[in-house]
């Protein structure tokens, strides 16, 4: 067998500690993680530190947490760590070239999409959001380019009509873990290459904002439904419920029952056993079917117990996502 390969690897969130926790279960030896300055976080604003960080000491790593990777002493620093090769996962922070070219087998990246589809911020997000049937992770050679480097390995998986953002995030996570391990030890017996990236077909996922979250009903139901999965768990999907917010965390599309009439854009119309149904579109001839939701000031629930708990706050042909703006 070929001699392990000495990891150094770079990561923040979540997503990058599921990779971290399979690099440390492989034959391969993680010698230091790179992650971001401790954040304030909680109601406290206390100083965070990251899930990688977490994970790094529990296994007795040396946690390094530059504020920026271009000093040349901090570029040193990694150098003396004598890294066969850098694995980075949504680390946070720019890779300088000088710093893509410290390890001498150079630094991969796991992307939480089918590249060159989804470079950027919010890929798992944006594939739900825009109706792809399916997502995946790619491990690239990183260059100095936003997520262009050649391709070493892709591993898919379906997005279904109940998929949230959660759901694809935690299952690329495990895949994305594993991916890695399987591109080291194949590096390490000589038995992989590189493919460029296709040159067609590129797109770009942009930064998630809050400001995005707030549906306008004038939209397809498949659309709206999309949007809703895609910010489960973040921002969240919401409309105006009088002067607060409606929260909505699961939806299909649907379509008007027979004889039902079409009704303005955001009308609440007659309960499904299980759901709410909103008029939406540009004529509201569409339905968007909610099955999880959360009124103000209380837990998220599914829209049974919502209706069973709550039937007065959501009494048929309530106009939804209108009343801030009457109000302003």
């Amino acid at each position: 067998m070929s001699p392990p390969l000495r990891v150094v690897f770079a990561g923040t969130p979540d997503f990058a500690a599921s990779s971290l926790a399979a690099l440390l279960q492989s034959r391969h030896a993680v010698i230091a993680a790179y992650t971001q300055p401790d954040r304030p976080a909680g109601r406290g604003r206390k100083l965070a530190a990251s899930p990688v960080k977490r994970l790094a000491l529990e296994h007795g790593l040396p946690v390094l947490q530059p504020e920026s990777l271009k000093a040349a002493e901090v570029q040193d620093e990694l150098a003396e760590l004598k890294a066969d090769i850098m694995v980075v996962v949504a680390y946070g922070l720019i890779l300088p070239q000088a710093v893509l070219d410290i390890p001498p087998r150079g630094c991969l990246n796991v992307h939480a999409s089918l590249l060159p589809r989804w470079r950027g911020a919010a890929p798992i997000q944006r594939a739900i959001e825009a109706g792809d049937n399916e997502s995946g992770v790619t491990i690239m050679q990183m260059d100095a380019g936003l997520d262009t480097g050649d391709m070493l390995l892709v591993k898919r998986t379906p997005i279904t009509a109940t998929t949230t953002g959660g759901e694809l995030h935690d299952t690329l996570a495990t895949l994305g873990g594993k991916a890695i391990v399987e591109v080291l030890d194949a590096l390490a017996s000589g038995a992989m290459t590189a493919t460029p990236q296709p040159a067609e077909g590129v797109t770009y996922a942009a930064k998630l904002t809050k400001a995005e979250a707030e549906l306008d009903f004038q939209q397809p139901a498949g659309t709206l439904a999309a949007k809703v999965r895609a910010f489960n768990p973040w921002p969240v999907a919401w409309c105006a419920h009088g002067k607060e917010r409606l929260r909505l965390l699961m939806a299909t599309a649907s379509s008007l029952r027979d004889g039902e009439s079409p009704q303005p854009p955001g009308t609440l119309l007659e309960h499904a056993p299980d759901a709410l149904r909103i008029a939406c579109g540009a004529q509201g001839t569409e339905v968007l079917q909610v099955t999880r939701a959360q009124l103000p000031g209380g837990k998220p629930l599914a829209v049974r117990d919502l209706l069973n708990a709550r039937s007065e706050a959501l009494v048929p042909g309530l106009l939804l996502g209108h009343a801030f703006e009457e109000t302003s």
